[in-house]
């Protein structure tokens, strides 16, 4: 098993509200019989009193009980049953908008559902349900409809506010951008983390864990590789990625067979493709990868590589290690990818 955080590591991340560490370690505290994230916003307990367990099954094996503020059992960044109907009706019909009336009419509170999509998505409910419609009105402009038909089949009442919705998103009025793409997006809830992932018509280009180092750094290099614009909508590669990243922390998938679509340079594409060889459950070091693509004096460019790997997890290079077996760098954590090493070596079998 690699190497883990040490008590006082620990215990110096317990009541600082980062969440970050949830569910990579859990915090059970013997005189109330409870356990919780690391980031519980409960009265912090005395060191004394505390015991760390690596799995939600160690806790309850051992009497404790889940919080009821942090709600350990729940999945990290689960999405709200009533922010999921909502997705699914805007999806349904991109060209409605829905208005704070209405919302209340659902029985929703506006400022509820604006802080969970500022949250999650850094965005508000309104740009969110603007980007939907720009979506649908972009994607009727290339199957060949005007621009002013567009506009207002996607909701918009004026070709003016259409057009100044369009330019703040795309960065260009819609005769000029034809020519570009989209690139959709989802955030969905894992063991360890909210995950975010990003697909072409071709696949997927990015998956990694909302809050990661440079995640915004990494959407402006896709959007300028793809000569596209990343919006939320349906995509059939991240149904599918969705369904199978969650069968991989279920433990019941070690192969993923969603489609990838990889930009790089074609150095880059082979370390990717070893990365994509290493087996489930097993680790290598950065000079056993650069052996294995034949470039044995080129551990660094290979590290460097690895570094600049958009899809976590499906291209796995959590598992390379350093030559001396100690973790190195990884854009979600290293307690990330100690948690990822040590879950898929206890699933081998």
């Amino acid at each position: 098993m690699h190497k883990k955080m040490s008590f006082d590591e620990m215990y110096g991340v317990v009541g600082t509200r980062n969440t970050k560490y949830d569910g990579t370690f859990f915090t059970a505290v013997k005189t109330t019989g409870i356990f919780c994230h690391p980031s519980c916003r409960a009265r912090i307990p005395k060191a004394e009193n505390v015991i760390f367990y690596d799995s939600i099954e160690e806790a309850l094996q051992h009497g404790y009980r889940p919080c009821k503020v942090c709600k350990p059992l729940e999945k990290i960044g689960e999405t709200p049953e009533y922010v999921k109907k909502i997705i699914a009706e805007l999806q349904k019909k991109p060209h409605q908008k829905i208005s704070d009336a209405q919302l209340k009419l659902k029985g929703i509170e506006p400022h509820t559902i604006r802080r969970w999509f500022k949250k999650n998505y850094n965005i508000t409910f309104h740009a969110f349900q603007r980007m939907l419609r720009i979506n649908y009105a972009f994607n009727t402009i290339k199957a060949g409809k005007s621009i002013t038909y567009s506009a207002f089949d996607s909701g918009y009442e004026s070709l003016s506010g259409f057009n100044e919705s369009y330019r703040s998103i795309f960065g260009e009025s819609a005769s000029k951008s034809k020519d570009r793409s989209i690139i959709n997006v989802l955030r969905f809830s894992s063991p360890i983390g909210s995950i975010i992932t990003c697909a072409t018509e071709k696949g997927i280009c990015f998956l990694g864990f909302i809050g990661q180092k440079h995640i915004e750094k990494h959407f402006v290099a896709i959007q300028k590789q793809f000569h596209a614009i990343i919006l939320p909508g349906k995509n059939k590669h991240l149904t599918l990625v969705k369904k199978e990243i969650n069968e991989y922390f279920e433990g019941k998938r070690k192969h993923f067979t969603v489609a990838l679509d990889i930009v790089g340079t074609t150095f880059r594409k082979q370390v990717w493709n070893a990365l994509l060889k290493i087996p489930y459950g097993q680790t290598v070091s950065y000079k056993e990868q650069a052996l294995a693509i034949n470039h044995k004096k080129a551990v660094r460019a290979v590290a460097s590589a690895n570094g600049a790997n958009k899809i976590s997890i499906i291209i796995p290079c959590h598992r390379v290690i350093g030559a001396n077996g100690n973790l190195t760098g990884y854009a979600g954590g290293l307690h990330k990818k100690s948690w990822l090493l040590n879950f898929e070596k206890s699933h081998i079998n």
